[in-house]
């Protein structure tokens, strides 16, 4: 069985790090914990798990903070989570189990990082990361914001997911970071171009994350998944500029880096359906649904576009198109996959009442 340092950077996340070590102490041999500066109980907490605890100075940039964790690690592996990062116990189980049959000559593991959910629990946004990394490697965290672990070599991917659940209200941490780099005239990375557009569309400066998107895209040297998202978010900022002719021209740029994806559909059937281009609209939504899902991808993950969201949509068009029984079978199929969603529920009640004896609610 292989063994594990947790490395962690942290800083005022009394809030959260119990309920994160409490998932993940048991698995592991070593828990390293560098503060950043809490004046809460932070470090109380950690101490209550054993953890060994590194004081390091904060100078904006999380990869040193994160290199200078994993520098302190002894175990043959080293895992890295956040404080409002947790493993459930379904997962708990499927880790002790990676522990037992990762082969030997594996450099990295990627797993599973779901990153939000509906009401009923499911996962509407996730993505892969890589999470476990042999130590005798000295792979390294590139990045003063937005980081990520430069990994090479024999990768493994899990089974295993890590939860996230924010606790925190976002703040304009990584935009002040990045604002401050722009200030002092560095010159961005393709990814830095990338991210720093997320932050300030995230911040609504729409004007200013448009005119970063397409440097970034203008550039050509990024990651085809990073293309695909800019694109998307392109359109989502023209759109809020009022700009629809923008908007759909940039949701259609993410052809230029791949075949037709469930959330380029959904979201271009939204613009025609916005329009009253019913029958264009109703195309780009039932090809949503059909499209096959791509599960090997490390690029986010957004189930609601391929499984309710183009049911719902599909059964406002076929309601308005006079198509009521398809309409509804539309509605029952979304339900199926939300049972609790408002509008679906309302739709039920609509469809009794107009259909009556023809209503069916349909079962998965």
């Amino acid at each position: 069985m292989v063994t594990i340092s947790l490395c962690m950077i942290v800083r005022n996340e009394e809030k959260s790090l119990h309920r994160c070590l409490s998932t993940i102490a048991s698995l592991v041999e070593e828990i390293i914990i560098v503060d950043t500066g809490s004046t809460d109980k932070t470090k109380e907490i950690a101490l209550s798990y054993e953890a060994v605890i590194y004081d390091f100075e904060w100078i904006d940039n999380f990869s040193a903070a994160r290199n200078f964790a994993f520098s302190k690690a002894t175990q043959e592996y080293i895992l890295w989570l956040d404080a409002d990062d947790y493993i459930k116990e379904a997962d708990q189980i499927l880790f002790k189990k990676l522990k037992e049959i990762l082969p030997k000559h594996i450099h990295s593991v990627n797993m599973q990082y779901n990153l939000a959910f509906d009401e009923a629990g499911n996962v509407t946004a996730s993505l892969r990361r890589n999470r476990l990394v042999r130590r005798s490697c000295n792979f390294q965290w590139i990045g003063p914001v937005h980081e990520y672990l430069e990994v090479s070599g024999p990768s493994f991917s899990s089974d295993v997911c890590i939860t996230h659940e924010k606790d925190k209200e976002y703040t304009d941490r990584n935009l002040r970071i990045y604002q401050k780099r722009v200030a002092e005239g560095e010159t961005f990375s393709p990814r830095d171009q990338y991210y720093y557009a997320n932050e300030l569309r995230d911040h609504a400066i729409n004007e200013e994350a448009c005119k970063y998107y397409e440097l970034f895209l203008a550039g050509g040297q990024g990651w085809i998944e990073d293309n695909f998202q800019a694109c998307l978010r392109l359109a989502e900022c023209r759109e809020r500029l009022g700009d629809k002719d923008g908007a759909f021209e940039a949701l259609c740029r993410t052809l230029q880096y791949d075949k037709p994806r469930s959330e380029f559909c959904c979201r271009l059937g939204a613009l025609l359906l916005e329009k009253g281009q019913l029958h264009p609209a109703t195309y780009w939504y039932e090809l949503a649904i059909q499209l096959p899902r791509a599960n090997d991808s490390m690029g986010m993950k957004n189930g609601i576009f391929y499984t309710w969201l183009p049911h719902l949509q599909l059964a406002l068009c076929y309601d308005r198109l006079g198509q009521h029984e398809l309409a509804n079978y539309h509605n029952e199929t979304a339900l199926n996959f939300y049972p609790s969603h408002p509008s679906m529920l309302y739709n039920r009640n609509y469809f009794i009442n107009l259909l009556g004896d023809k209503y069916v609610a349909f079962q998965a």
